[in-house]
Order: C-alpha cells, then sequence, then structure tokens
C-alpha cells in the first residue's frame, strides 16, 4: 500500500492551489482527479471574473476570502505571468426603486473592505458605456477576468516543481477513516490504496457524494446539497462595452450580467436553472428570457444576436427560495475525524477566494 502524507481530491482552481500550497510547505502530496484533464467543472466554466467581494454578508467567508484572495490572486498572475485584466465593472440600477438596493450593495462592499466604490450617476455612467442605459451606478475598479486555464497550469506547475503528484483519471471509490489515519481506494484503470495521514476533500460538484463515502464520518456532517446550471449565451461580434456590467441581484443570483473575455468578446449569463444530476446542455429556447433582463441594461441588443454558449454548474448548499449558504470549510473541530477537511459549497466567489480558500486548509489540516 502507498503512503502519502496529504491526498487532495479535486484538481479544480480550488485543489490545484491546495496542492501548491501544501507542497510549498514541505509536504507529500498527491492530487487525485477522476476526469481526464484538470480544471474540467466548475473551474472552466464560468465567467472567469475577479469579483471585488461586494454582495456577501459581512464576516461570512465568502466575504472575507474573496477580498483577501482578490489581492493574492491579482499579485499570483502578475508575478507567474498568467493573463489577466482589472477591467473594472458598473452595477447598475435601471429603475429607481432600484437605488435602495444599489447603496445597500455599496454599503455591505465597504463592510467587507472594498473602500474604492465609487456611486455615479446614470450620466456618468453613459459617459463611460455610452450603449449603457440606467438611472444610477456603482463602479468597482478592483473586478476584472482572468484566464482560468492558465490560472490552473501555473497552479500545478508549482505543485509539481515541489514535488506534488497530479493523478488523472484517478476516481476515489471510498475512504476509511477509521483509526489513525486513512486509507484512499481509487477506481479507474489501475486501482490502488493509499495511506494517507491527511485528506483534503476538494471535490467540487461530487463532494457532497464523496463525503457520505468516508468510513468514520458521522452522517450528521454531510450538508444537503444542490445543483444549479448557469446557462450562458454569447453574440458575434464586439459589444460597445469596455466594462463588465451587472444589474440588480434577484433571489436565484446576480442576474444575467455581461462580461468580457480576454479577446474581448461578450458573454452573458448566468440565470439560475435547478436540476437533478449533471448535464451541460444549454437550451436555445432560455434566450428569450436572456433578451428581456439583457435590454434592461442595453436596449440596443440585436434581434437575433445571441446564441447558447455553455453551461457551468454550482454546487449549492442553499436550494430554491432560500437565502445563499455560505461556503463550508469543515475541519475536526466541526466533525471530530483528526485530518480530514471537506470543502462543501465552494461555487462563486470561488475562483477569486482559491488562494485564500488554501491558505485556510493548510491551517486547518493536521499531520499528527
Amino acid at each position: 500500500m502507498d503512503q502519502i502524507e496529504c491526498v487532495v481530491i479535486g484538481a479544480g482552481v480550488v485543489g490545484l492551489a491546495i496542492a501548491r500550497a501544501l507542497a510549498a510547505r514541505g509536504r507529500e502530496v498527491i492530487v487525485l482527479e477522476a476526469a481526464e484533464a484538470i480544471g474540467t467543472s466548475t473551474s472552466s466554466r464560468n465567467s472567469e471574473v475577479i469579483h471585488a467581494g461586494l454582495y456577501y454578508p459581512r464576516g461570512s467567508l465568502k466575504a472575507t476570502l474573496c477580498v483577501r484572495g482578490r489581492e493574492m490572486l491579482y499579485e499570483y498572475c502578475a508575478s507567474h505571468n498568467v493573463t489577466h485584466a482589472r477591467c473594472g465593472k458598473l452595477l447598475v440600477a435601471t429603475a429607481a426603486n432600484q437605488i435602495p438596493q444599489l447603496e445597500a450593495i455599496r454599503a455591505r462592499g465597504k463592510e467587507n473592505g472594498v473602500f474604492d466604490l465609487t456611486r455615479i450617476s446614470g450620466s456618468e455612467a453613459l459617459a463611460l458605456e455610452p450603449a449603457l442605459e440606467c438611472v444610477a451606478a456603482v463602479y468597482s475598479p478592483q473586478t476584472g477576468i482572468v484566464d482560468s486555464h492558465q490560472l490552473m497550469l501555473a497552479l500545478q506547475g508549482d505543485a509539481e516543481r515541489d514535488g506534488a503528484v497530479i493523478a488523472l483519471k484517478s476516481p476515489v471509490e471510498s475512504i476509511d477513516a477509521l483509526g489513525s489515519g486513512f486509507t484512499v481506494r481509487t477506481g479507474g484503470a489501475a486501482p490502488i490504496d493509499i495511506r494517507a495521514t491527511c485528506v483534503i476533500n476538494s471535490a467540487g460538484l461530487y463532494a457532497t457524494k464523496l463525503a457520505k463515502r468516508i468510513r468514520g464520518l458521522d452522517a450528521r456532517h454531510v450538508p444537503p446539497f444542490y445543483l444549479a446550471r448557469g446557462n450562458y449565451f454569447s453574440v458575434s461580434g464586439r459589444v460597445p462595452f469596455s466594462r463588465l456590467i451587472y444589474p440588480m441581484p434577484n433571489d436565484a443570483g446576480l442576474g444575467v450580467h455581461l462580461t468580457l473575455d480576454l479577446g474581448g468578446q461578450a458573454r452573458f449569463g448566468p440565470d439560475v436553472e435547478w436540476i437533478d444530476a449533471v448535464d451541460y446542455d444549454v437550451d436555445p429556447r432560455r434566450a428569450d428570457s436572456f433578451y428581456a433582463q439583457i435590454r434592461t441594461y442595453w436596449p440596443a441588443l440585436p434581434d437575433g444576436a445571441l446564441q447558447p454558449a455553455y453551461a457551468g454548474i454550482r454546487p449549492k448548499l442553499s436550494g430554491p427560495g432560500e437565502p445563499a449558504a455560505d461556503f463550508m470549510i469543515q475541519g475536526a473541530a466541526s466533525h471530530g475525524v483528526r485530518g480530514l477537511v471537506n470543502l462543501f459549497g465552494i461555487e462563486s466567489p470561488g475562483l477569486t477566494a482559491s488562494l485564500a480558500i488554501a491558505q485556510r486548509v493548510c491551517e486547518m489540516a493536521s499531520f499528527d
């Protein structure tokens, strides 16, 4: 049986950041990834936005790790030549009755330590983005975009440089946490048993399913789990915007917003669609609701301009109609299993917060 200090399960952006942080501290690390490549699920199916930290409740993990992680991420991208842009974002109120909500979000952002938010009038927003229509806006200069695949390759490179091993096509079948340490059994073409001192469950969409298979973990510590698919649509050609445009959030999420990729191409989304199983198909008929929402802030969107692009799925801890849940980073102090850290509900802003999440997990992990 192979012996190693730490097994990290999942090679998404968070799992790779954790592996990098542990390896940099001199730990023996293997990353077990079920897919054929790194970052094939949530990490590569999102808006690639670097969030400033406006929306999350004060003191929540999402707020603190997003704000801390944002600065860590910008520094990391600059030092590792990861393509990114601090393009800025306009959060817009398209009707007068939305202005109190706009102000509340700005106040929450300041509570979270985002101190450079600027309230501007509709005419000032129009001067920045002439195609935009709104009555007021908040400008967030710290919001940006990043090439998520370049980021993950850089994290992988750092981790491997410091001795970590990335094992693809290595699905975890079971974990035995009885006694001292763990026995991790993998499937795939070459099944193996690994003896480990520490296990980090960063399996994203499958973290809850995996936790239910950890022998020795009380099922009471495995939270409810929901899948929310966000559909994205694109437009052919360039749009007349240079910044990200976000409408007011709604009960289901942040609304259908306009984001840009690093080549200047626009994408709109996500909407929120509750699903029972992982399915990335985008129904072209959902474009009808996209037109209506986008035209509240970009009325000149041409008919027939939207094309299905892709879908992403978020691992959510709160279901339809429930308040948005915080990240859950669960160590021995919560569940009583020494050496085990479970990460549940790591959705947006997980990409932005990834380096800060990794730092926190390293502080929680135990190896004796």
